[in-house]
């Protein structure tokens, strides 16, 4: 790596200069990056959008703190202020989560590809993203005939197998106040368009531990979906493909193999990350 010249200036995000103004130590330091994601997580898991007492009442950090940090934030692009003066994430952020996913998304892909050897039908991995999901992966069925989703295309969560797998791991208030915010829409004459609905359907997805989009995203095609757990973040992965060939009774049979390509992951996850950190 060739040395910097004196007259090169080297962008160093605002952030550091306010750790460093907090406490020269390293463990100030540290301490300090770690509330700065707990208030990224903080405005991820409400849409993307809070109040400074909202965060203030939910971090248990003074103000101060908390507003130093956001203008730091501000300065780099990861947080942006509303009109409403309200913090959401900012647009530098589009770009981490996207590399993020194509990383994800690659690494997934033997997982698919297994399931797809089994099944016979398209396997996708989605994560939650905001109040929708987003495909993140894909490897489509070896069948002339098959279900193609764009990766990167964002669907609803109420009406997609992995979106109602994604719900399903949450708590039904919380269900509650994407639906409020990103409302129920008709897309098929199959698809759930009550709060009430689709909490009993949520119910059922735990209690079976997979979730079915039967025609409610599109007529004609049938999803198997099972929740990612385990994982630092929010995911599914789901078989889709023609209802004539995607029984209902063979549902549950569906399911494990999606479970067991989910193990897969996490065990290929976990072993990833301790290579890491040792």
């Amino acid at each position: 790596m060739s040395p910097t010249k004196s007259n090169e200036r080297v962008y160093q995000p605002a952030i550091l200069f306010h750790m460093t103004e907090e406490g020269g130590g390293a463990s100030e330091r540290v301490r300090s990056v770690d509330r700065v994601f707990q208030l990224l997580e903080h405005l991820a898991d409400n849409g993307g959008s809070r109040s400074l007492s909202e965060l203030t009442r939910l971090t248990g950090l003074p103000m101060p703190t908390i507003h130093r940090l956001l203008r730091s934030l501000i300065n780099d692009g990861y947080v942006r202020q509303e009109s409403s003066k309200r913090y959401a994430l900012g647009p530098r952020m589009i770009r981490l989560g996207e590399s993020a996913s194509r990383t994800l998304g690659s690494w997934s892909m033997p997982h698919l590809a297994q399931v797809v050897a089994r099944c016979g039908e398209t396997a996708n991995m989605a994560m939650l993203e905001g109040d929708a999901c987003v495909y993140i992966a894909q490897v489509p069925s070896p069948n002339f005939v098959r279900m193609f989703t764009e990766v990167g295309r964002v669907v609803p969560l109420h009406s997609t197998g992995v979106g109602k797998a994604l719900l399903s791991t949450l708590p039904d208030e919380k269900v509650l106040m994407i639906l409020r915010r990103a409302g129920m829409p008709s897309i098929t004459e199959r698809t759930l368009t009550s709060p009430d609905a689709l909490l009993d359907d949520l119910a059922h997805v735990r209690k079976n531990r997979y979730a079915i989009d039967d025609g409610e995203q599109e007529l004609g095609v049938r999803c198997i979906a099972v929740p990612l757990d385990g994982l630092p973040f929010t995911a599914a992965l789901s078989i889709s493909g023609p209802s004539s060939r995607i029984r209902m009774a063979d549902a549950r049979l569906i399911a494990s193999q999606l479970h067991a390509a989910a193990a897969d992951i996490r065990a290929a996850f976990d072993a990833t990350t301790a290579r890491s950190v040792s």
